[in-house]
């Protein structure tokens, strides 16, 4: 039975990437989008434009995972042509590599603390806390939380967390989180300018609107579940915060290949350098890897994990307030 840094380093093996193939997933899935996108314009009938917008919004989730890889330099690192796509990627979808590197890489190592900055996920404060604060910082916390700001996540955790907040914290430092809004906003003008609103809402804000609530309640489920652990700072370990803090998604083989494999979450916590499609041969070969605390996107279990709030230190578990 492997455990602790021994567990890591059986995964090692893994952290390989095929380069042909991290080419061919990213081409591929780059050219369905633009297909997709082009379909929304072009196609003769008002339903199979609808039906691209909402396919190209599914897309989107996973170029963003593939493009989430190469942040981790799990692939095609070093080379300036993947560089310049995933930059160009990153404007799009509003995460531009800098706030998204540097927050991303602060989750990852500190994931599940519960005495630690909330940088690049959802706050968890504990029942103590939350009952300490005043109305108006529980409000924001909850606010933060709901289930309608994480459905909402193109504006709340796109626009306003990745690029407005991230300027307003430290402008110096993120002149890219600028450059992705000009180019985001102008984009959309010109597209409700000589295209139309209704282009517009097929154009964009329909496959955005799709990736920002799949992307960000993805993101809230993998580390907020009904049997999720948080832990003080000097408890803390990776591994453990990879398996006992980040969720397996079971998820049939369209939504395995829409996420690009990142249901695996805690394997990819448990060594971010493993690339998206090998994910699957992590699981298949290290038996510990299926021991694994899940959640899924069954209606009944998306609600319990929206659900939850704080940490009751006393039931060592997330409850309602």
């Amino acid at each position: 039975m492997l455990q602790g840094k021994q567990l890591i380093l059986a995964t090692k093996p893994f952290a390989k990437e095929n380069r042909a193939k991290s080419w061919y997933y990213t081409i591929s899935t780059l050219l369905i989008l633009i297909a997709s996108l082009v379909g929304t314009i072009f196609n003769y009938h008002w339903t199979l434009k609808l039906a691209c917008s909402i396919f190209a919004g599914l897309v989107i989730v996973r170029l963003f995972v593939i493009y989430h890889d190469h942040q981790h330099k799990a692939i095609l690192d070093k080379s300036p042509l993947a560089t310049a796509i995933f930059t160009l990627f990153g404007f799009y979808v509003l995460a531009p590599s800098g706030i998204w590197s540097a927050s991303h890489d602060y989750h990852h190592k500190n994931n599940c603390k519960l005495f630690s900055a909330s940088i690049g996920s959802y706050p968890i404060y504990t029942k103590h806390k939350f009952e300490t604060l005043s109305k108006g910082e529980q409000r924001h916390y909850l606010f933060i939380r709901h289930p309608l700001t994480i459905m909402f996540g193109y504006i709340f955790t796109f626009m306003y967390g990745m690029c407005i907040k991230s300027m307003i914290n430290r402008f110096s430092k993120n002149i890219d989180s600028l450059i992705a809004l000009i180019l985001h906003v102008a984009y959309q003008v010109a597209v409700f300018y000589f295209l139309g609103w209704q282009t517009w809402i097929i154009l964009c804000a329909i496959p955005h609107f799709i990736s920002g609530a799949m992307g960000s309640y993805m993101f809230y489920a993998q580390h907020n579940f009904p049997s999720v652990t948080f832990v003080g700072n000097e408890e803390w370990t990776y591994e453990g915060a990879a398996l006992d803090s980040s969720s397996y998604m079971p998820l049939n083989p369209f939504m395995h290949w829409v996420t690009a494999n990142i249901g695996y979450h805690h394997i990819h916590h448990m060594n971010s350098r493993i690339p998206f499609y090998r994910l699957p041969e992590v699981w298949e070969a290290i038996p510990e890897m299926r021991t694994a605390k899940t959640t899924s996107l069954n209606p009944k279990d998306v609600w319990a994990c929206l659900k939850l709030k704080v940490w009751d230190f006393e039931k060592q578990k997330m409850v309602e307030v």
